[in-house]
């Protein structure tokens, strides 16, 4: 690419993150009815039509703001691969959502007012930082339900409890909710001890083939393979 090309391209960028930041100050400052591309461009130092051709469209430019927060949180996030506690790495995972959302209202409802945003790469990223957490607390046998279904309960969780926090007058804004909707996320997500006391393939093998015999939705000749299957599991451990 020329250099000529690569500045044009480098300015570009700059002036779009301008834009964004000007646009995610107004509305921190004002609420999302003040982000409007007139006063977004005069807060950037630029002219209306060159939001336009940026954004699109009021849209595209709020959308734009949407994935500059997913991206701020995600910055924030602090990734711990070998926790020592497991579950308290969880609450402290809910907590730092949730307190990013009360110090960042607009921002946050603007994020959230979408009930996915599938294609931001910022979101998509949280996600994983996210289903990391649950892996490593269903390899250490402490996931009450299925993966999926923790990720949904723990954003929910962390989601209502921030847009409800927000619904509140300031004089009815009890810290005793948040801490309670984070305990019960914990409780519906977790076991208080391990299902499996040893960690990895050969003990969850060993936990599900002693369980066998108690459930009946698998057929005699389906319990007979699976337990050859736990069977060849278990003994490498």
């Amino acid at each position: 690419m020329p250099p000529q090309s690569r500045a044009r391209d480098g300015a570009a960028v700059e002036t779009r993150q301008r834009v964004i930041e000007a646009a995610a100050d107004l509305l921190a400052r004002e609420g999302r009815d003040a982000v409007t591309t007139r006063a977004v461009a005069v807060a950037a130092g630029l002219q209306p039509p060159a939001i336009y051709r940026l954004f699109g469209d009021k849209d595209g430019l709020l959308e734009a703001v949407a994935e500059h927060g997913f991206a701020t949180f995600l910055a924030a996030k602090h990734v711990d691969p070998d926790p020592r506690d497991l579950i308290e790495d969880l609450r402290a995972g809910w907590d730092l959502a949730v307190e990013f959302g009360l110090a960042n209202p607009a921002l946050y409802t603007l994020m959230y007012s979408e009930p996915t945003r599938p294609t931001s790469a910022a979101f998509r990223a949280g996600m994983e930082v996210l289903m990391g957490r649950i892996r490593r607390l269903a390899a250490g046998g402490l996931l009450r339900v299925g993966e999926e279904l923790a990720a949904t309960l723990i954003h929910a969780t962390a989601r209502g409890a921030v847009l409800t926090w927000l619904s509140l007058p300031v004089d009815r804004r009890d810290p005793a909710l948040l801490t309670i909707l984070r305990e019960s996320m914990v409780t519906a997500v977790t076991n208080e001890e391990p299902a499996v006391q040893d960690v990895g393939p050969a003990g969850a093998a060993r936990a599900l083939r002693a369980t066998l015999p108690e459930q009946s939705t698998l057929s005699g000749a389906e319990q007979h393979l699976l337990r050859e299957w736990l069977d060849r599991l278990a003994s490498d451990g």
